[in-house]
């Protein structure tokens, strides 16, 4: 199958009204036998029919009446806008190429904002066909002698170098968060490459670990900055309401429905939209996203028309997506698409470095937000306490340690947390981590047998009179050395 794709010029028009060809009609009837004609509008809809019907006509001479002609209605900013001819130029030959064994691309009608976009597109099909007309009617075949591949790849090779060499600093987008820990270190460095790219991107992790705070540095770092950043968690969707929170709808689509209303695509056109617990959304609206990200195209509920949307999806999750896409409880497809850019926040208990910033970071916030509060007073948390939060396994993340934090700043009686009120206000599940058989693990096994040396010893030393022999030996130690040895280590008075 043959196709003719071109936009509908001004002289296309006028010269058709003094039966005479245009670009359009000289590429049809002169040119390769066609198939199909289709013809890009978006102004002087007023005269398609009859351009149609004289161009049916004139086809319908040439002996070539099997050529079909469809004039598609297209909507452009303006016939000048590169952003608006690229989105429908994209979607169009795409659908063409599809559907047919050779496309040729007219290049001479439109303006030359439209030749330029074809030229760029069509030059990297190998099944299109570049060509224009000259004013005496001869159709020319178009071939550019430059490999935009080659010079692509050349390009960002030489982008990609010249960024290793500069090794540049970290945004300050994110230092909101605490990386002390190598490992939080290399998924920062990450996620600041992928913050200047404008790919779609997935942040995994488990539930607590701060992906919405990653996902916020993100935007915060990358060109669209100082556009919308919105975030959803469609965990929390009511499923009767996800389309219309998403895509918005129109007046009377539903009971309710009082006025037109836009979603969050719209809301974050130009910026970022946060999708956290993506793998919440039912498949059906898993479909309309999938088309939000090819086409950038949105369709709000109860209407016809599609909007055109620029929006950069994070997406986020705690969930498997690759059992999901095996079971089909999660598109295949979908999850190509969002998993571009791949960002793993790991847990807390994998991170134990940066516990202690952090343990100082939210304390100076509790104790900002308690100055507020008549009852409450600043407090400071004990090195045991802080020893054992290392030492914790936080299942719940640094939401499960900011909660629980904010529990013993709460309780606490004394201006200092200590570790056993620490302990006693975490709400973990997870309580053989905490206790188990009525033992209670010390934050730093090294310190707490230290403490019951340091304990034996003072009480040896009085039994014993302060005679460093006879305390040895109470102590079951060789010689009074050892004994002098473990007094020097353990910072112990001597009377």
């Amino acid at each position: 199958m043959a196709t003719l794709l071109s936009w509908l010029g001004r002289t296309d028009l006028d010269r058709a009204k003094d039966d005479r060809l245009a670009s359009i009609a000289t590429i049809a009837l002169k040119g390769s036998v066609l198939d199909e004609v289709i013809i890009l509008a978006s102004t002087w809809e007023d005269e398609w029919h009859d351009y149609r019907d004289w161009l049916k006509k004139k086809l319908t001479l040439a002996g070539r009446s099997k050529t079909s002609i469809v004039i598609q209605r297209v909507r452009l900013l303006s016939p000048i806008d590169y952003s608006s001819i690229t989105k429908v130029m994209h979607k169009q030959l795409d659908a063409v190429c599809a559907n047919s064994d050779k496309v040729y691309l007219n290049l001479t009608s439109g303006t030359p904002a439209m030749a330029a976009v074809s030229v760029l597109l069509g030059k990297g099909i190998v099944k299109c066909q570049l060509v224009q007309t000259s004013p005496q009617g001869e159709i020319i075949e178009v071939d550019i002698p430059i490999d935009f591949a080659a010079e692509y790849k050349k390009s960002s090779s030489s982008a990609i170098s010249q960024l290793a060499s500069q090794n540049p600093a970290l945004n300050s987008a994110f230092n909101a968060i605490t990386a002390k820990s190598e490992l939080m270190h290399d998924v920062i460095r990450k996620a600041q490459k992928l913050a200047y790219s404008d790919l779609p991107a997935l942040i995994l992790g488990e539930s607590g670990v701060g992906k919405e705070v990653m996902a916020t540095a993100i935007h915060k770092a990358s060109q669209r900055s100082d556009k919308p950043f919105r975030a959803v968690n469609c965990g929390a969707l009511p499923e009767n309401l996800v389309d219309s929170i998403l895509f918005g709808h129109v007046k009377g689509a539903f009971t309710g429905a009082h006025k037109d209303h836009a979603g969050l695509f719209e809301q974050a056109d130009g910026g970022t939209l946060f999708l956290d617990e993506v793998g919440e959304l039912p498949l059906n609206i898993q479909v309309k996203l999938l088309r939000a990200l090819q086409q950038k195209e949105i369709t709000r509920v109860g209407d016809v028309d599609t909007n055109s949307v620029d929006v950069r999806i994070i997406a986020a999750t705690h969930q498997d997506l690759f059992s999901m896409t095996a079971d089909g409880s999660f598109r295949e497809d979908l999850f190509y698409r969002l998993a571009v850019g791949v960002i793993e926040v790991p847990p807390l208990r994998k991170r134990k470095e940066d516990i202690p910033e952090l343990i100082n970071t939210f304390m100076l916030e509790i104790n900002r937000q308690a100055e507020n509060h008549p009852l409450f007073g600043c407090k400071e948390i004990s090195e045991h306490a802080i020893k054992f939060a290392a030492s914790y396994s936080w299942p719940g993340n640094i939401r499960e340690l900011w909660n629980t934090l904010h529990r013993a700043v709460l309780w606490s009686e004394d201006d200092c947390i200590s570790v056993d009120e620490l302990k006693s206000s975490i709400l973990s599940s997870d309580k053989e981590i905490v206790s188990q058989k009525g033992f209670s693990i010390p934050g730093d096994i090294t310190q707490h047998i230290d403490n019951i040396k340091k304990n034996y010893v003072i009480q040896a030393l009085e039994m014993a009179s302060h005679n460093k022999s006879k305390a040895a030996e109470l102590l079951g130690l060789n010689s009074h050395q050892t004994l002098n040895n473990w007094i020097k280590t353990l910072l112990i008075e001597e009377k």
